[in-house]
């Protein structure tokens, strides 16, 4: 699961987890946030999200993904569809190296696609790219899965022990907004960023 891996997936058009448009949850979240936040959506592939955020107003948006061919194709998606200029960032590289502060992060199927003991690593990731008061977002699978993965999946109170260590959980239940092949296994989280977290 390096990044040849990923590189490989996207080359044979094997990404089962696209949605191919943006998925309503995260984007019914946004709808009242400030304009001028800074967002950022790590492991994006061909996020749709980018678009509908731009379209909304949004311009300080970052997405980054370990496979060169998801941006690419994700950058001519995203310069197709606007037709106009854009600051949109695409960010070429491993998350876990990724630098800077965001007012919001968006998780969709991307803690799923890493292995579970990087878990709490991505936590704590997170944690650092999250400006004071910084919120964390998104949605989960809500049941581990049988086959290996990826996707890895999991459940409520395995997260919520996970996330606790470092943010406050404002919500973490059944997503009421998932797309209908995920209804019923799709867990909608908001984090905030504590101030003096108990550190993993």
């Amino acid at each position: 699961m390096d990044h040849q891996y990923w590189e490989n997936r996207y080359i044979d058009n094997d990404t089962p987890w696209s949605l191919h448009h943006a998925n309503p949850a995260l984007i019914r979240y946004m709808a009242d946030k400030n304009r001028d936040a800074s967002i950022l959506i790590p492991g994006a592939g061909t996020s749709y999200e980018v678009i509908e955020l731009f379209n909304m107003g949004f311009t300080d948006i970052t997405v980054c993904d370990i496979s060169a061919t998801a941006l690419s194709l994700l950058k001519k998606n995203v310069e197709k569809t606007l037709q106009k200029d854009h600051s949109i960032r695409f960010v070429h590289g491993d998350f876990f190296a990724l630098t800077g502060q965001y007012d919001y992060i968006i998780e969709q199927t991307f803690l799923c696609a890493l292995l579970p003991e990087k878990r709490e690593e991505y936590v704590r990731k997170m944690f650092d790219l999250l400006r004071e008061n910084g919120t964390l977002f998104g949605v989960l699978f809500a049941t581990p899965f049988l086959k290996p993965g990826p996707p890895f999946g999991g459940e409520k109170n395995e997260y919520k022990s996970l996330l606790s260590k470092l943010f406050y959980i404002k919500e973490i239940s059944m997503c009421t907004h998932s797309v209908k092949p995920r209804q019923g296994n799709e867990l909608f989280f908001i984090c905030k960023k504590l101030v003096n977290p108990h550190f993993l």
